[in-house]
């Protein structure tokens, strides 16, 4: 039996070295803090409509403006950061983001930057967004100014209010309509002054994937959101119902873009169905818990990649 024994008589006591800090364990500063503060795996919600908006705009009618699609990216993107930041502060203010959370860090809840900061950058990113949409309206006319307005306002809405969208079950259907629908539609109309029912049925086929991306973070945050109030679709339904909601988010939009009223280059799209069967079994057989940010950020990719093949195959 090895017993330490203290030190030798006359010699001086020995002082233990503190082990060497972790930056893993350090808040992140500058950029960094605010970049993990917009969330960036989910930034692309955002990006994939304008993508097949821009390139529907082309394929139906010839229509290319390549600044008015620039500034309309931008938009969503600030917008996106925007309602991002607001709900990192308005989980903190309202209790909703506890120590059992088991999605990525928020800056509020954690102390890494005081709430009147995030409100500023949250602001910020709106602002920039109205500015942004100014320019989109001179260009587009009332149509535009009045998505870019109510885009803002549900932003807004999405965690701020009496009650915010984000606690309750139609929250999937604020991405849909916002993240597919109106940003499709709104991007063809930039290009194009026109949109059509086959503009709508692309942009209801891009929202799909982006509601699954906000199922996949209300089912891994399941216990923790009844806790603290909450009534997202994810706990209507339970565990099974989920996951048969998170199925058809996922593979609803095949047989759109497939239909006889899309394009025959939208079949490439189908390159795109192996992530989702791999993003399927994940789903069904990962427990709840942190490895489940693995399967949001790939359901975000899933998205993007579908709006890059959809785009590629019908302008090709």
């Amino acid at each position: 039996m090895n017993v330490e024994s203290g030190p030798p008589k006359g010699s001086a006591p020995r002082v233990e070295e503190p082990p060497p800090s972790s930056r893993a364990d350090e808040p992140p500063t500058g950029w960094r803090l605010w970049l993990a503060a917009m969330r960036p795996r989910t930034l692309t919600i955002a990006v994939a409509p304008v993508i097949a908006g821009a390139g529907w705009a082309w394929t139906e009618f010839h229509a290319f403006r390549p600044i008015p699609l620039l500034v309309a990216l931008l938009a969503a993107v600030l917008i996106q950061a925007g309602t991002n930041l607001w709900n990192d502060l308005g989980d903190a203010l309202r209790g909703g983001d506890q120590p059992l959370r088991q999605g990525p860090p928020r800056v509020t809840a954690l102390g890494w930057a005081s709430p009147e900061r995030v409100r500023r950058a949250a602001q910020l990113c709106f602002a920039a967004a109205a500015l942004a949409g100014l320019y989109l309206g001179w260009v587009g006319g009332w149509p535009i100014l009045a998505l870019g307005a109510a885009s803002l306002v549900a932003g807004w809405a999405y965690s701020g209010g009496p009650r915010p969208i984000a606690y309750t079950a139609v929250g999937e259907v604020f991405v849909i309509a916002f993240f597919g629908i109106g940003a499709v539609a709104g991007t063809v109309w930039l290009q194009a002054e026109a949109i059509s029912a086959r503009t709508v049925l692309l942009g209801l086929a891009i929202g799909l994937p982006a509601a699954a991306v906000l199922m996949a973070n209300n089912f891994r945050d399941l216990e923790h959101d009844r806790m603290v109030g909450r009534r997202t679709l994810a706990i209507r339904l339970g565990g099974a119902g989920s996951k048969m909601a998170y199925a058809a988010l996922v593979l609803l939009p095949f047989p759109l873009l497939l239909s006889p009223m899309m394009p025959v280059g939208a079949w490439l799209c189908l390159l795109a169905a192996p992530m989702a069967v791999r993003l399927l079994l994940a789903f069904a057989v990962t427990p709840r818990g942190p490895a489940f940010n693995a399967i949001l950020a790939g359901t975000a990719r899933f998205q993007v990649l579908l709006a890059v093949l959809l785009a590629l195959g019908i302008v090709w």
